[in-house]
């Protein structure tokens, strides 16, 4: 039951009970959770109260909800750190997850003139174009398209990139990559991405733009990916 006669909103009580049923699995995941009629007469309060607490677990993340069926238990968001480099692949492996690729597009072309400058490229110059949905657990996770030289890489192949082209430029290659550098912003999905990402048209997702360097400050490759928003979240650690 909830308590009434303390400062915390029931709202919020309601939240923290069903995220406790989520940790217990109680309501597992995939799993319709009660309605929120069934909610309200449980807790004895108004339905508004209850549908406040699980909208605010659907814009979380926690939930998702089905139009004309119900209320069901999202899938926990993958939690990426923002330190240290590592690929799709990398990440996968490290946790205990299987990866593929689809590719989408493998091409040659001249460099575009925003990517020319990161790569810092002569006008002439061409790059590879490489458009590949990332997929863990055969669910679709991010649409991601590469840009590297040509002249740098000029062996690349389709075979390459179907796995991890990290492990192929350090460990085929014996190139050493240093760093990087990501811009990280919140927008809506359009359509060719929300049809790839298997998610509706306008959902929230992560965009970002990462340029990486080998050692010791030459640029190799410019990367722009789109996150599903509902399966991944970006934390970090900050010292004062």
């Amino acid at each position: 039951m909830l308590k009434k006669n303390v400062p915390l909103p029931l709202y919020y009580q309601i939240e923290e009970y069903l995220k406790q049923k989520i940790e217990e699995e109680e309501f597992e995941i995939g799993k319709m959770i009660p309605s929120e009629r069934e909610l309200s007469e449980r807790f004895e309060v108004s339905r508004m109260t209850v549908r406040q607490a699980v909208t605010n677990l659907v814009n979380a993340g926690v939930l998702y909800r089905e139009k004309g069926k119900g209320t069901y238990v999202a899938e926990k968001k993958l939690e990426q750190p923002l330190k240290g480099l590592t690929s799709f692949t990398e990440d996968m492996k490290q946790r205990g997850m299987s990866s593929s690729s689809q590719l989408l597009a493998f091409d040659v072309i001249a460099a575009p003139r925003d990517i020319r400058e990161k790569l810092d490229l002569e006008e002439e110059e061409k790059v590879y174009c490489i458009q590949r949905i990332r997929i863990a657990e055969d669910k679709p996770m991010a649409i991601e398209t590469t840009f590297m030289p040509h002249e740098l890489l000029p062996n690349l192949t389709e075979d390459i990139v179907h796995g991890s082209i990290y492990q192929y430029v350090e460990h085929d290659l014996g190139m050493a990559i240093s760093q990087a550098r990501q811009i990280i912003e919140a927008r809506a999905a359009d359509e060719e991405e929300a049809e790839h990402l298997n998610i509706s048209p306008h959902s929230p997702v992560l965009h970002i733009e990462r340029k990486s360097f080998l050692a010791p400050s030459v640029p190799f490759e410019v990367v722009k990916s789109t996150y599903r928003a509902d399966r991944y979240k970006f934390i970090t650690d900050i010292d004062r």
